[in-house]
């Protein structure tokens, strides 16, 4: 990603057809591209943060389109620079015209073609936002379910960040008074026990647990699981599909092998994003009615190799068989594995889960929908999620990654603190790389490569 100070233009809007579309520009003297794509009457400007209605023109003077453009004047914007946004009618061949138009009126400044992710880049270093919200941005934007969808607006509000920034304070506030203490030692202070040092490094690490029990919740709400449904053919792993899903998703046949190839659909099991992947069966490939069918069983492993959880289906009606046990064998042990014993409908089997000392087995009819439920409790047991009426951060992996290495130099610093004030020098150095993992997740301090990476997975115009 650039990191100059030219101004930037694109289209702020996503791809396609539609009512309302938006161009948007951001950078420093903006005067001549206003004047230039804007019809104004004579004397007349655009007033910061007022709505006008007006022609966007070409170089001829000829009617691009008719819209709304809203200036905004630094530092009061979205980037904290001067922001010019042009709100036109949603067609794909009008904007980019509008949008060219923007780039000829400005290359006498410099005016180029944004980057995927440089508005909220710029955001980022002006100020505007620190790291943990400019990646609420993008989350807000994806979010696959309501729940994604709040967690990412309280991220985005910075209350995500504010508990980080309390965090750090208090690591702070330990780490002054263990740098004094080194400072004077001639005053022979038993630090750790006057000061209470080792309950107020309790108290943190009890702080910081807190946060990242909220963090991974809040990113499985992102996220989700891959759940893979793997079985012999027709023991009704499409029929379990459509159940879940609440549509017909897959096709249903009595024939044997009617799914080649994989089926996926995301569902919601009390706001927790389940991708749900229907495969092939699988059997003996020397029974494969012919290449096709090979081919979507190899598709079949390369999903349970990839799963977060898989769903072994069998047949109730007719108990375990010498098919059922070669596809148990060659299951990986990576990923959990729930037997689901279906077709209680007509086995006369009542729903049911088991907890066996080395798997799990539902008893379930995916045709009546009965057991269902069963399924879904346990996919949240193993998912981790639990249903809570605490704030929940949309946190993304690299965050749960520096709370975690930051909870581990915190306990380091608790092993040390136990043993003597000798030691408070290391003390010292374990608080310094907790705070600076912390700092990480909020921008303080990240490296040019983790922006480029975050922004880059932006989409262009945002």
């Amino acid at each position: 990603m650039l990191h100059d100070s030219l101004p930037i233009a694109a289209i702020a809007t996503a791809q396609g057809r539609g009512g309302i579309g938006i161009v948007r520009v951001s950078g420093k003297d903006l005067a001549s591209v206003i004047s230039a794509v804007c019809r104004l009457a004579p004397g007349a400007s655009l007033q910061p943060r007022h709505a006008t209605y007006l022609d966007f023109i070409q170089a001829d003077g000829s009617l691009i389109d008719r819209g709304i453009a809203l200036y905004f004047q630094a530092p009061h914007s979205y980037t904290g620079e001067d922001v010019l946004e042009l709100q036109g009618h949603g067609g794909t061949v009008v904007l980019q015209m509008l949008l060219q138009r923007c780039l000829e009126a400005g290359q006498q400044i410099g005016l180029r073609l944004a980057e995927p992710g440089e508005f909220t880049h710029r955001a980022f270093l002006n100020d505007k936002m620190d790291l943990a919200q400019a990646e609420a941005v993008a989350d807000l934007i994806d979010a696959s379910t309501q729940a994604a969808a709040r967690s990412a607006s309280q991220s985005l509000s910075g209350a995500f960040s504010q508990t980080i920034h309390d965090l750090v304070e208090r690591v702070v506030q330990l780490r002054m008074l263990v740098e004094a203490t080194l400072d004077f030692p001639e005053e022979e202070i038993d630090f750790l026990e006057k000061s209470n040092a080792r309950g107020q490094l309790q108290q943190i690490r009890d702080a910081l647990g807190t946060v990242f029990d909220q963090a991974a919740q809040g990113a499985l709400l992102r996220d989700g699981i891959n759940v893979v449904l793997a079985g012999q053919p027709n023991v009704g792993k499409s029929s379990l599909l459509n159940a879940l899903a609440g549509a017909d998703i897959a096709i249903v046949t009595p024939i044997a092998g009617t799914t080649r190839d994989k089926v996926s659909q995301t569902i919601q099991i009390d706001g927790v994003p389940v991708n749900i992947i229907d495969t092939a069966g699988i059997r003996d490939p020397s029974e494969a009615a012919d290449e096709v069918e090979r081919i979507g069983m190899e598709r079949t492993w390369q999903a349970v190799e990839n799963a977060d959880v898989v769903l072994h289906m069998l047949d109730a009606t007719r108990g375990p068989t010498r098919g059922d046990e070669a596809i148990a064998e060659r299951l990986p042990g990576g990923a959990p594995v729930i037997r689901l014993w279906n077709k209680i409908d007509l086995s006369g089997h009542r729903p049911q889960m088991e907890q066996l000392p080395d798997s799990t087995h539902i008893y379930l009819s995916a045709t009546d929908g009965v057991g269902l439920d069963l399924l879904r409790a346990e996919l949240l047991r193993i998912a981790g999620w639990q249903q809570t009426g605490e704030s929940i951060y949309l946190a993304r992996e690299r965050h749960l990654i520096a709370l975690r290495a930051a909870r581990e130099h915190l306990d380091v610093a608790a092993e040390l603190a136990a043993r003597s004030d000798e030691a408070l020098d290391l003390f010292a150095e374990e608080l310094r790389l907790a705070q600076e993992r912390l700092n990480s997740i909020t921008g303080e301090f990240s490296s040019d490569d983790l922006l480029g990476v975050i922004f880059g997975r932006f989409c262009i115009g945002k």
